[in-house]
């Protein structure tokens, strides 16, 4: 558990910040309700794994949905989700159950797609979903490789189809306060930096024996266009996530995020230039192949934004282990899941905004197994915006191109370690890596062959 930071002297303030909070959750609440109640959403999942299903179940306490159908190719999880599901939804109807997406949506019945499987199955299944007459709700990072990125935001224009990124930073109370009070008011000043970090020791590394496959598991049609490892146990929440060949690391799965959210609330673009550099500099007893340490550079007009992630060792700022930090002349803005504190420079008042909770409205939330109760309100606010979004065939708050921009700049990173640290400028209007042909050929990882990479579609 995180600590709590130091209390001030700003009890008004805190109380003004929470009220608006709790009046920006209780008004999306209910316009997101309306919008669902004359015609039930019919919803199927992809991917029932830990967050595939908290984002379903986030979506039922937010509307009255008809979980039509869930999709995953791991039998015991399928059958969790399914009782679940049968339990929270208000039909009590058990949802129709599938191993292979292809055939979910092949019954053309869906209004919205949760997409909730690993990072290399992303592509494909928000694109087939698109195709089928579904709108998309999409787990971050959006891909695996730039160009599936390019091709999610091109099927979602030709087709018309309203896609929210599940980087719900932008939907998280505490920050929608942070930015309007503090960077929007210009309290900041001057921005002339911004970092951003991630210190949990999330980088699982062991050496687990190759072993037969379970007969629960069709492992194949997990791996799809990835390359394919030996099984060596089964790779669902942390284990995939160690290995290049299923994610983008550590950059992909924590920098995205922050990421974002320094985009969001700066009102930034693509970065003009990208370079970083590290590697697996301590832990190297085990089989991951992700970086351990890692520093990239996001070049913008007026500042650079610094990613520093490390799986070992301990946080500079423990209060702010996994964090946004934007430095102004006039004061600097800490932000995280759990918390943001303004610091004027040279004394005056500072601010805090705390993480806002909601246990009484939604009580099931302290017996769900294996819940992020602070990130809970803010996936709900982040339904209701794409259930706003559909009814108004608008663009959602975490928008399907915001999401490849944060996406593809921490791939790009990645490309630039790979190239020993390399600046890379990526053209987002020729989609290739400015006077780069060994880069921009590397915008796109290889399928295997009985795959097809959306970018030849």
């Amino acid at each position: 558990m995180e600590k709590s930071l130091p209390s001030f002297s700003l009890s008004r303030r805190r109380f003004l910040v929470s009220s608006a909070a709790a009046a920006t959750l209780a008004s999306l609440h209910s316009r997101a309700y309306a919008a669902a109640a004359n015609a039930p959403q019919r919803v199927g999942l992809i991917g029932a794994g830990w967050y595939g299903k908290s984002d379903l179940w986030r979506l039922i306490q937010v509307a009255p949905v008809d979980v039509v159908s869930i999709c995953d190719v791991d039998q015991n999880m399928l059958d969790g989700a399914v009782e679940i599901a049968s339990q929270r939804q208000a039909s009590k109807k058990k949802p129709r159950t599938y191993g292979d997406y292809r055939e979910m949506l092949k019954e053309q019945d869906l209004d919205i797609v949760l997409v909730g499987s690993p990072d290399h199955w992303h592509a494909l299944h928000a694109i087939a979903a698109m195709e089928a007459g579904a709108d998309v709700y999409c787990q971050k990072p959006i891909s695996r490789d730039v160009r599936e990125g390019e091709a999610m935001v091109d099927a979602a224009r030709k087709l018309g189809r309203v896609v929210q990124i599940g980087t719900q930073r932008k939907s998280t109370p505490h920050l929608i306060d942070a930015k309007k009070q503090v960077v929007e008011a210009g309290l900041l000043g001057k921005i002339g930096h911004v970092e951003m970090c991630c210190y949990y020791h999330m980088r699982a590394n062991g050496n687990p024996p190759v072993e037969p496959v379970p007969d629960f598991l069709d492992y194949e049609m997990w791996t799809g266009p990835a390359p394919l490892r030996p099984y060596d146990g089964l790779p669902h929440r942390r284990w995939w996530r160690t290995f290049m060949e299923y994610g983008n690391g550590i950059m992909g799965d924590m920098c995205v995020h922050m990421l974002d959210t320094a985009r969001w609330m700066l009102g930034l673009g693509w970065p003009n230039q990208i370079t970083s550099n590290g590697g697996i500099y301590v832990q190297k007893e085990g089989k991951s192949n992700i970086a351990d340490t890692q520093t990239a550079t996001f070049a913008f007009d007026d500042f650079d934004a610094v990613w520093t992630h490390r799986s070992w060792g301990t946080s500079p700022d423990p209060e702010y282990p996994w964090a946004l930090f934007i430095y102004g002349d006039k004061g600097t803005l800490k932000v995280s899941t759990m918390r943001a504190e303004f610091i004027p420079q040279g004394g005056g008042q500072p601010l805090r905004f705390d993480c806002f909770f909601e246990r009484e409205k939604f009580p099931e939330d302290l017996t769900e197994k294996d819940i992020e109760l602070n990130a809970a309100p803010a996936t709900r606010l982040h339904m209701q915006n794409f259930l706003e979004a559909i009814a108004n065939r608008s663009r959602p708050v975490a928008d399907i191109e915001q999401g490849h921009i944060s996406t593809a700049s921490c791939i790009l990173a990645n490309l630039s370690m790979g190239l020993d640290g390399r600046p890379l400028r990526y053209d987002p209007q020729q989609r290739v890596v400015t006077g780069d042909e060994e880069a921009t050929k590397l915008l796109r990882k290889p399928y295997r062959e009985m795959w097809r990479h959306p970018a030849d579609a």
